[in-house]
């Protein structure tokens, strides 16, 4: 469970995290929903034994303390002399506005599907749920304790985590896999697609602000003014950008290809040294495989751009450049060797998509792998940089480029990553490997 939520990029109606000095919470609902603070919590603990459990039956001595951000969900951790977990519950609208602003508190219900999933498919890199209580719009998960951290925090640091790339190649490769026509049934899968199409909201959500805001004078879009004024008006006159995210979001719309997390940036995974924890999938669907992968290399080249506003005397950052780079190169390389595995594996199960009745030739089965994977590879290099150039013109901004204080140090780095979006939304059919986007990315900005 993220401890630092991120929510705010996901408010439709403000461009900023909203504050507030008070909470509004609405009285109970016919439906069985109520919000919770720390004194209702501890009731609700105490009454369900699921919980009494995690704690060791000791519940007479807890610690709750909340956590959240104040935009969207209530988050706490609790603790007790034999356990502990964390508490997230949605609300029916956004929580720092009140009930004028409404929002489904089903999503709590597609996160709690999806981290039970993909936990099943993934346990080492997914927290394990303890409950979940619909009506509540309840989930109650393993608590990763210190000295985790939001992934995105300690590429700001400039520390190295030299399992990443292993660890979310073997969460992507077996999260996308196991959902897909290549292991199950078209059978399994419809059912499976039909459940998590209820997830509407949160889906009509990203298709504004990633495939649409960016691209037209919207509201809420902001950028680092007057330093990026040009950059942001010659993306909404950039023809040639606008049709190719046109054909992105026909994709992320139409096309059922897997499980996704849905919103897997760097905010949304919490790391050690040695153990990395995908959280907070309440955007999870079925959609293109590339979304989830895109999401993840992007807000590293991202990272990747940022890190010339973090240098100072003591730390030039090219050595943690060169290590960002090779991250993105490793991380790719591992999920197309780890997913291929899973491929041939499988290859003689129950998977629709390609049934070894008809590929049924070694040398057939290599053509049709390397057709998809490069499909594949350039799903998630377009929709990697349709994530990129909305953090920077959107309504939604990263703390890699808002931690850096002088403005026109900020607009140089997201100028850099802004060029590099357009160069790999519109050339991305023009690589072949990840090498290559490479040194794209260092042409655009040397270490």
């Amino acid at each position: 469970m993220q401890l630092s939520s991120t929510d705010s990029h996901r408010l439709e109606k403000s461009q900023r995290p909203v504050s507030c000095s008070k909470t509004l919470i609405p009285m109970d609902s016919s439906d069985g929903f109520r919000p919770l603070d720390g004194k209702s919590l501890g009731e609700y603990i105490k009454k369900t034994p699921a919980l009494v459990a995690q704690l060791g039956n000791q519940v007479d001595d807890l610690t709750i303390k909340e956590v959240g951000d104040g935009n969207l969900n209530f988050v706490y951790i609790v603790t007790g002399p034999a356990g502990s977990f964390v508490v997230k519950q949605a609300l029916p609208y956004v929580r720092c506005v009140g009930e004028s602003w409404p929002m489904t508190k089903e999503r709590a219900y597609f996160e709690a599907l999806a981290l039970k999933g993909q936990g099943h498919l993934c346990p080492d890199h997914v927290p394990e749920v303890y409950h979940f209580d619909r009506p509540m719009s309840l989930i109650a998960m393993r608590y990763l304790k210190p000295p985790h951290i939001i992934l995105r925090k300690g590429l700001i640091a400039g520390i190295e985590y030299p399992l990443l790339a292993q660890h979310m190649a073997e969460y992507m490769s077996r999260t996308l896999f196991f959902t897909s026509l290549l292991y199950r049934s078209t059978t399994e899968h419809r059912r499976a697609v039909a459940e998590f199409c209820g997830n509407v909201g949160l889906c009509r959500l990203t298709e504004q602000v990633v495939f649409s805001d960016p691209y037209k004078v919207a509201q809420y879009n902001h950028w680092t003014s007057p330093y990026l004024d040009h950059d942001a008006e010659a993306i909404r006159e950039d023809d040639v950008l606008k049709i190719e995210v046109a054909g992105l979001k026909s994709m992320f719309c139409e096309r059922a290809q897997a499980l996704i997390h849905g919103d897997l940036h760097t905010s949304s995974v919490m790391v050690t040294i040695d153990s990395t924890q995908v959280i907070d999938p309440e955007f999870a669907f079925y959609g293109p495989m590339g979304f989830d992968i895109g999401a993840f290399l992007g807000n590293l080249i991202l990272a990747y751009f940022a890190q010339d506003g973090h240098a100072d005397e003591g730390n030039d950052r090219k050595a943690y450049k060169q290590w960002v780079l090779g991250t993105i190169e490793e991380t790719w390389n591992l999920f197309q060797k780890k997913f291929i595995c899973l491929w041939d594996e499988h290859k003689d199960g129950n998977g629709d998509a390609y049934p070894a009745s008809i590929y049924n030739k070694p040398e057939l089965q290599r053509l049709v792998q390397q057709k998809y994977m490069t499909e594949l590879f350039h799903d998630s290099l377009g929709f990697g940089a349709a994530k990129m150039i909305r953090r920077i013109v959107g309504i939604a901004h990263v703390e890699d480029f808002e931690a850096i204080a002088d403005a026109g140090k900020r607009a140089f780095c997201e100028r850099g990553a802004l060029d590099c979006g357009k160069l790999l939304l519109k050339e991305r059919h023009q690589f072949r490997t990840i090498s290559q986007v490479i040194s794209a990315i260092q042409e655009v900005r040397p270490c």
